[in-house]
């Protein structure tokens, strides 16, 4: 614009904000490589398989890259508040994300129920585990039964809960083999170690996929072991995060429903 005195002044346009152009790459599905960024994420065992698929149709939608983390949801937790460098915690149950975020080492109003988990009795031996699983359970015919970790993974202590209402808890007590993480207890199961154990239902999905065909299992009654709701929850590291953020956005979108709902788990009502 020329000026009276015929100096200049440039007119000043409008840019859009980091965050918005990241919403709108991700909004229209398209890579944005020169605002990619990275983002760790803390994810319980049980969904480490489920989220490889999620990684990978976000990495490729939007150029972002997520660096994981796997544990028992008790093990991470504990890492968090030590000062672990995590931007985002994917847990299996909703107590630590809610103490994060009442501590401050969360975002506060960041915390949304991301899958809900479903537990159920496998056996790599195809005719261990018939129709009437109880009935097996009560017989008590098997060397050793897996579970998680009871007081570090929610699906350890669903599997007590569960125990516990079949009336079969105290009689199958010196059976029991404890693996740190779910992943430990399945891999007891998946090697024979443990003729049967409680799992996540996404784990014998993808064993059922490749990793260790066969077996046997029974999707135990969810009205009889507490519902396993787990949550994401955004960490005050992630705040400044534009990918922990548009990560997170992803998460609760129709794609990652889907993807969720495939691998074995509930989705929470939007």
């Amino acid at each position: 614009m020329i000026l009276p005195n015929g100096s200049c002044r440039r007119r000043r346009l409008w840019r859009p904000g980091l965050s918005v152009l990241l919403a709108l790459a991700l909004l229209l599905g398209v890579r944005s490589p020169a605002f990619a960024g990275e983002a760790s994420v803390a994810v319980a065992a049980n969904f480490l398989e489920p989220l490889k698929a999620l990684q990978a149709d976000f990495e490729q939608g939007t150029g972002h890259r997520l660096k994981l983390s796997a544990g028992s949801t008790g093990e991470l937790f504990t890492q968090i508040v030590n000062g672990a460098p995590y931007d985002v915690f994917l847990a299996a149950d909703q107590k630590r994300p809610a103490v994060l975020e009442k501590d401050g080492r969360a975002v506060a109003d960041s915390r949304f129920t991301y899958a809900v988990g479903r537990l159920v009795l496998w056996s790599a031996d195809d005719g261990l585990i018939t129709e009437d699983a109880p009935a097996v359970l009560k017989a008590g015919g098997f060397r050793q039964l897996a579970i998680a970790n009871p007081k570090t993974a929610p699906y350890g202590e669903a599997a007590l809960q569960a125990m516990r209402a079949l009336g079969v808890h105290e009689a199958l007590a010196p059976k029991i083999v404890q693996g740190q993480s779910l992943s430990q207890a399945y891999q007891f199961v998946a090697t024979g170690a443990a003729e049967l154990g409680f799992v996540a239902l996404s784990q014998v999905r993808s064993a059922a996929s490749g990793e260790q065909p066969g077996g046997s299992m029974w999707l135990v009654p969810p009205e009889i072991y507490d519902p396993i709701l787990q949550d994401a929850v955004l960490l005050t590291r992630g705040r400044d995060n534009d990918t922990a953020q548009v990560f997170l956005a992803y998460l609760k979108g129709a794609t990652a429903r889907r993807l969720i709902e495939a691998a074995g788990y509930g989705v929470a009502q939007p």
